[in-house]
Parts: C-alpha cells; sequence; structure tokens
C-alpha cells in the first residue's frame, strides 16, 4: 500500500503555517492601516523623546523603526507596538549629557543583553504577584500620561489649534458609524492636513519637532572606550534600562492580554525586548520597550490582533521620513493630539471610578489603585508606580492576613491540662501576637497547641512557639504542639530552637 498523503490533505498541510494576518482581505487590511497609523503617531512622539535624551531626532526615529521590525519577529505579544519611550528616554539621559552618545549606546547594548539575561531566569514570573488593583491603577495612570502629554501642545498656540481638535475628535466619534473599513485616526488625520495645507492655515506641524532622518541607518560600534572603566560607569544605567524596559512591557503585554481575551509568552517577549534593544543599539539607535499609548492605538482603536501591523509600524515609519519627508512634516500636531485624546479617554477604566464600584470595593484595593496611580502621575514612571503600588498591596495584604490568627482555648473538666486551637496563617505579621494569647500564670501543667487548622510559613512563626514553649517551661509546664501539616512539620522541625538561643 502507498505511503503516500492521499491529494486532499495536501492543501490542509500547505495552510497550517499560513501567516494569520493572511487569514483575509479584511485582516490584512486591517493590520496595514493600523501600522500606517501607528507610524504618523510614533514620529511626533520619537522626536520628542529624542529630545528629552538630549539626541538628535534620528536617533529617536531609528530607535522606534528596529524596535517596531525586530520584536514583531521575536516578541512575545501579538499586536503590540515596542518604540523609543519616554521613561527610557529619562533613564539614560544623563549618560549623554555626561558622557556623550557612545555611552548612551553602549548602554542599550548592555541593556539588552541584561534583559536576555533576566528573561532566561524567568523574572516574566513576577507577574503574577501583580494585583489586579495595581493593574487598573496602572491602566489609569497611562492614560492621565497620555492626556498630560498633550497639553503642552495646546498651551500658548494659534487659536486655529483648538477647532481643528475638535473636528478631530468629532471625526473619530462619528466616523465609524459610517463604515470602520479604514481607521477613523487614519481619516481625520489625512482630512485635517489637506485643510490646513490647502488653506494655508499656520499651526504647529510634525516638522517643527525636529528634521526627519533622509536615509536609513546604518550599524556600527558605539564610540565608546571598551575598557572596564566604560563599563562601570554605564552598567547602573543598563540595569535601570533593563528593569524598567521589561517592567512597562510585561505590564503592556498584560494589558493586551486582557483587552484582547489572548495569552502571551511573556518569557519570550523579556528576551524578545534585549535582541531588539542589541539590535537597536547597533543601529545607533536610544532603545526603547513597549509602548502603550502606540499600543492601544494599535489594539483598541485600529482593531489589529497580529504582528503585521507591529512589523509595519516600523517600515512605515522609515518609508514616511525618508520618502514623504516634506508631506509628513505638514501634519498638524493638532491632528495627532487628538488621536491621543481619544486613546486616553479609552484606555481609562471609568468603570473602576464609578460610585458604585468604589462602594463596593475594600478600602485597601482603593487605596492600591489610589496609590500607583498618584506615583506614576507625581513621577511619570510607570515603572515605580507599579512597585509602589505592588508594596501598598502587600503591605494591606498583611495587615489584613494579621488578623486572621485566632487562639481558642479550652481547659479539661478535671483541669489537667487546657488545649489551645490556633487557626489561620501563621507569618510575621500574625505571629507576632501569638505569644501574648496564652494564660502563662493560670494555666495547668499540661498545655496542647493545636495548629490543625494552621499554616507556619517563616521562621518568626516559629521564633514565637518557641517563645511560648520557653515561657510555660519557666513556670515549669510542658508544652505539646500537634496537628503540624507536613511543610509546617519540616520547618518546625528544622528550625525549632535554633532561633531564640534558649535550647
Amino acid at each position: 500500500m502507498s505511503s503516500a498523503l492521499p491529494p486532499a490533505a495536501k492543501p490542509r498541510l500547505s495552510l497550517r503555517y499560513r501567516p494569520s494576518f493572511l487569514a483575509s482581505p479584511k485582516v490584512l487590511r486591517t493590520e496595514v492601516l493600523a501600522g500606517l497609523v501607528v507610524a504618523l503617531a510614533l514620529i511626533p512622539e520619537a522626536i520628542s523623546f529624542s529630545i528629552i535624551a538630549g539626541v538628535d531626532p534620528s536617533v529617536g526615529l531609528f530607535a522606534s523603526f528596529t524596535m517596531a521590525v525586530v520584536i514583531s519577529v521575536v516578541g512575545g505579544r501579538s499586536a503590540m507596538i515596542s518604540a523609543a519611550t519616554g521613561a527610557m528616554a529619562l533613564v539614560i539621559a544623563p549618560l549623554n549629557h555626561n558622557y556623550g552618545l557612545g555611552h548612551l549606546i553602549g548602554a542599550v547594548i548592555l541593556g539588552g543583553l541584561m534583559q536576555i539575561a533576566l528573561g532566561a531566569v524567568g523574572v516574566a514570573r513576577l507577574m503574577r504577584f501583580v494585583p489586579r488593583s495595581v493593574m487598573v491603577g496602572f491602566v489609569n495612570a497611562l492614560a492621565i500620561l497620555i492626556f498630560l502629554a498633550q497639553v503642552p501642545e495646546l498651551t500658548d498656540v494659534p487659536w486655529p489649534v483648538y477647532p481643528l481638535v475638535v473636528a478631530g475628535l468629532a471625526m473619530m466619534i462619528f466616523f465609524p458609524r459610517l463604515t470602520k473599513a479604514v481607521p477613523a485616526p487614519l481619516v481625520s488625520i489625512v482630512i485635517l492636513t489637506v485643510i490646513t495645507v490647502a488653506a494655508g492655515i499656520a499651526v504647529p506641524t510634525v516638522g517643527d519637532k525636529g528634521e526627519l532622518p533622509s536615509a536609513l541607518p546604518v550599524p556600527g560600534l558605539p564610540d565608546m572606550p571598551f575598557t572596564l572603566e566604560a563599563l562601570t560607569t554605564i552598567a547602573p544605567y543598563a540595569f535601570a534600562f533593563a528593569l524598567v524596559g521589561l517592567m512597562e512591557s510585561l505590564m503592556t503585554a498584560k494589558l493586551v492580554d486582557d483587552i484582547t481575551d489572548t495569552h502571551s509568552n511573556k518569557t519570550r517577549e523579556s528576551i524578545g525586548q534585549g535582541i531588539a534593544n542589541i539590535v537597536t543599539g547597533f543601529f545607533g539607535g536610544m532603545g526603547g520597550c513597549a509602548m502603550i499609548g502606540q499600543t492601544m492605538i494599535n489594539v483598541k482603536t485600529a482593531g489589529a490582533r497580529t504582528r503585521a501591523s507591529t512589523f509595519l509600524a516600523g517600515v512605515f515609519l522609515m518609508v514616511l521620513c525618508i520618502t514623504f519627508g516634506p508631506v509628513v512634516s505638514d501634519i498638524p500636531m493638532a491632528a495627532l493630539v487628538a488621536v491621543m485624546i481619544l486613546v486616553s479617554f479609552a484606555t481609562f477604566d471609568w468603570h473602576s471610578i464609578a460610585p458604585k464600584t468604589l462602594r463596593r470595593l475594600p478600602i485597601g484595593e482603593t487605596v492600591v489603585m489610589t496609590v500607583t496611580v498618584a506615583v506614576v502621575v507625581a513621577t511619570h514612571n510607570l515603572a515605580i508606580g507599579v512597585i509602589a503600588g505592588v508594596i501598598t498591596a502587600m503591605v494591606v495584604f498583611a495587615r489584613q492576613v494579621a488578623h486572621l490568627a485566632q487562639v481558642t482555648g479550652v481547659v479539661d473538666p478535671d483541669g489537667s491540662q487546657v488545649v489551645y486551637a490556633v487557626t489561620g496563617e501563621l507569618f510575621f505579621a500574625s505571629s507576632n501576637d501569638l505569644v501574648y494569647q496564652f494564660d502563662y500564670a493560670n494555666d495547668p501543667d499540661e498545655v496542647v497547641i493545636d495548629l490543625s487548622d494552621a499554616h507556619i510559613w517563616d521562621a518568626s512563626s516559629v521564633a514565637a512557639l518557641d517563645a511560648i514553649e520557653t515561657k510555660y517551661a519557666a513556670r515549669g509546664k510542658k508544652v505539646t504542639i500537634i496537628g503540624l501539616n507536613k511543610p509546617s512539620a519540616e520547618m518546625h522541625k528544622k528550625l525549632a530552637g535554633q532561633l531564640t538561643g534558649t535550647h
């Protein structure tokens, strides 16, 4: 009998590895147009971040190009946009100011290597410790930052800017009611550009932000001495660069997971960010990470879902700069400001601050969310805000759990022994009060502590039990501990008598 596959099976095999963006013409059109909209929005922001870092605009634009193209291949989250970002620019700006561009590029490459190492050892698994209240605060703070970033573009500007922004918002709100075949932001940008150019309206444009590059970046080594002294100079900045980039990227990936109801590979994303930053450094870019505002444009506003939109955003960015530089330079900033304002309102979780929601939420959850938002807005650093939110959540959780350990004592009818039943989780917060819940002076000579409904989590709890035994022993009374589950028994056996120095 022939072992060849039947004819009908062959087409299915050939289609199995077909890219998702080629599933239908509609999907491909969505991805292409989404990439174009994101590219248009990236240009002024990349230039602005270059100014923050104190480098030429081309350094930020090259970074956005290489980051988007590389991460579209090696990243772990489809449709997420990575490019030059403000947070990363702030981290490495001192290097450029004090030592020059070469050291900045060196820090980007070293930071990329660190990201690969952190990704390989499983830093992505730390995302499980980010509670929902921190995530909500992260999203709301992000929306506020996106909006605040537009305020300078609306301050001390010619009066036509304001009606142009309103017109842009109106078009993006009402155009989707006519058709969703073309992204409303793209329509708004094109129409407002045509109006301002045709009517000769003098308003700030993309070209006012800086000169666009006229050629593709060329790979090369950073212009810095390859010595131990130089390495120790850039290492702290590279480490901060790696941590901030990974935190923002992983938080953004989780956000996109929730929006699209799909799962991403956080470890691959962590390593991919490192690879993208290394490539970016060798091409003279300032590095970057996941860009939340542009990702929201891509995923929520334009409806992209595949890697094609990310790849095309980078490609279109360079094509627009090199081939259509004069046209792109004429785009009014008002059109892009309108896009970002709409993105900020769409990103904000309005349900989280509704009075009905706040009344139902535990006060601790609200505090965690508020702290996250406040720190992010105050520092303009999403990573610091998330860390502050997680620490606050840990404190709130510890305070709540600390009160869950209860002690109930029952004396035998004949008065020969007392049995204390301990219920709850025993760790450093709850075990501190454990010592004071026993009647050392009046209890009989036989004391039984039943831990059947408790669990020992740390050395502090073992030390507390040692202290209880010591206090009873000082009065000539014997303590017997029963009911330990296996992990608790192992920890108690290993540490009992070794912590207080009384045995």
